[in-house]
C-alpha cells in the first residue's frame, strides 16, 4: 500500500488527503495549527467542500502537528499557501518554513511533491535547498516535482476524479515515480517541466482573470457613455459564433487576486495582467462612486448581502468584499448591516452577521457584493422596502441595471 503525507491540510490539502485515502493510500495529514487538528479528530469539517465531510466522517487519516511522520511515508505533498506579500513579491516564507522542518527527516526513495500554486523557479528553489541542506540528490536519491491542482472550489472531490493532472519533474526518475502515484487518481497524465507545470497552473488563473477583468473594464466604459452594460453584453454574445464576453462581477479569491503576481514579479514594466489587477481591483470603488450618481450614502442605512470571495462556499480569503465596505465607510452611512448564510461567525470584522430579513430591515441602500444563489431572483427586492436603492453589479435580480430604485 502506498503511504502519503500531506503537509498543510487547508482547502488544497484536506480534500486531497479525504480523496487518496479513499484511492486506498495510507494518509497521514500534518498540520501546525491545533485547533484544526482537533476539530478534524472529532470528524467536524472546517470549511465546507462537498461530498468531503461524509469521507471524514469515516477517516482514519493519521492527523499529526510533527513533521517527523513523514518518515513514515512514501509520498510527501507540500500544499502549504503562497501568498503575494505587497509590493507583488512571492511569499515563500511558508515553503521555506516547511523545507527547513522537513529536510532533517527526509530518506532515500522518498518523493516530494509540490502542489501550492507557486511563481516560476520554485520548484527549483526546493531542488537546491534540498541538494544544500542534505546529502540526498534529486533525480537519484529522491523525487521531485510540480503537479498543480486545478480545481474548483467545492467541486474538488469531483475533479479530482476527471481533470488531467500535470507532472512537472526535471529529471526521469522523479517522472517515474510520480506517475506510479498518480495513476491511482485514474486520470490522463501530461508531463513537462517544473516551469512548465507552473505555468500551467499561472496560465490557467491568470487568463480567467484578464477574462473577467475585460468584462469589468466594459462595464465601466459604458458607464462613461451612460449605457447598460447588461443590455449591451447581452446583444454582444447573442447567437455570435466567437468568444463570449463574460458578465461583470467581483474578480479576486485567493488564487486570482494573487497568482497573476507571481508572473508580473518577473516583468520589469506594466503589462497586461498588472492592468488586469488595476481593472479588477478598481470595481468596489466603481460602485460606490456610481450609486453617488444618484444618492448620497452619507447618514443613510446600508445592507451589504455576500462577503466571501465566490458564490456558495464560505471561503473570504482575498475577497474584494471588505474593500467595498471600506468605501463604504468613508461615505459615513448612519449604518451598515452585513449578511452572509454562507458564514457559520456571527460576526464579520466589527459586523454582526445578520439573516437576510434582519440586514435589509430599516435598510436604504442595497450592495449585492456576491452572487450566492439565494441572493439570486426577485425575492431580495421583494424583501426591501419601496425606495430603496439596490447596487446590483451581478445582476442577480435579473434586472439588468447595476443600480436602480425600488
Amino acid at each position: 500500500m502506498l503511504r502519503a503525507a500531506i503537509i498543510g491540510l487547508g482547502r488544497v490539502g484536506l480534500p486531497l488527503s479525504l480523496f487518496l485515502e479513499d484511492c486506498g493510500i495510507q494518509v497521514v495529514g500534518i498540520d501546525n495549527n491545533l485547533e484544526l487538528l482537533e476539530s478534524l479528530k472529532k470528524g467536524k469539517m472546517p470549511f465546507l467542500e462537498s461530498g468531503c465531510q461524509d469521507l471524514l466522517t469515516n477517516s482514519k487519516i493519521k492527523l499529526s502537528e510533527n513533521i517527523s511522520s513523514v518518515r513514515e511515508v512514501d509520498y510527501i505533498i507540500i500544499t502549504v499557501g503562497t501568498p503575494l506579500v505587497p509590493h507583488i513579491e512571492t511569499d515563500l516564507s511558508a515553503i521555506r518554513d516547511v523545507l527547513k522542518n522537513l529536510v532533517p527527516f527526509l530518506k532515500k526513495d522518498q518523493s516530494i511533491i509540490l502542489r501550492s500554486t507557486v511563481g516560476p523557479g520554485t520548484t527549483l528553489y526546493l531542488k537546491n535547498y534540498i541538494e544544500l541542506h542534505s546529502n540526498l540528490v534529486v533525480g537519484k536519491d529522491i523525487a521531485l516535482a510540480f503537479c498543480p491542482e486545478r480545481l474548483a472550489e467545492n467541486h474538488a472531490l469531483d475533479e479530482l476524479k476527471r481533470l488531467p493532472q500535470i507532472i512537472g519533474s526535471n529529471d526521469e526518475y522523479s517522472k517515474e515515480k510520480c506517475t506510479e502515484f498518480f495513476k491511482k487518481f485514474r486520470v490522463e497524465l501530461l508531463y513537462t517541466s517544473y516551469n512548465g507545470a507552473e505555468l500551467v497552473k499561472l496560465f490557467n488563473n491568470a487568463s480567467r482573470y484578464v477574462h473577467f477583468s475585460i468584462a469589468n473594464h466594459f462595464a465601466v466604459i459604458a458607464d462613461q457613455f451612460e449605457e447598460n452594460i447588461f443590455d449591451i453584453i447581452k446583444m454582444c454574445n447573442y447567437q455570435y459564433p466567437r468568444e463570449k464576453i463574460a458578465n461583470p462581477g467581483f474578480t479576486a479569491g485567493t488564487c486570482l487576486r494573487k497568482d497573476f503576481g507571481f508572473i508580473n514579479e518577473h516583468s520589469s514594466s506594466p503589462d497586461l495582467l498588472l492592468s488586469a489587477w488595476k481593472v479588477n481591483e478598481y470595481m468596489p470603488y466603481h460602485l460606490v462612486k456610481n450609486l453617488k450618481k444618484h444618492t448620497v450614502l452619507n447618514r443613510k442605512n446600508i445592507a451589504v448581502l455576500g462577503y466571501t470571495f465566490k458564490a456558495d462556499t464560505d471561503d473570504t480569503r482575498d475577497s474584494l468584499v471588505p474593500k467595498l465596505i471600506r468605501y463604504i465607510e468613508r461615505e459615513l452611512p448612519s449604518k451598515i448591516t452585513i449578511c452572509d448564510p454562507f458564514l457559520q461567525d456571527d460576526k464579520i470584522g466589527e459586523y454582526e452577521n445578520m439573516s437576510l430579513e434582519a440586514s435589509l430591515d430599516g435598510a436604504q441602500i442595497v450592495f449585492l457584493a456576491n452572487n450566492h444563489s439565494c441572493f439570486r431572483g426577485e425575492d431580495v427586492v421583494k424583501k426591501a422596502m419601496p425606495g430603496v436603492w439596490f447596487v446590483d453589479l451581478w445582476n442577480c435580480t435579473g434586472k439588468d441595471k447595476l443600480v436602480f430604485k425600488t
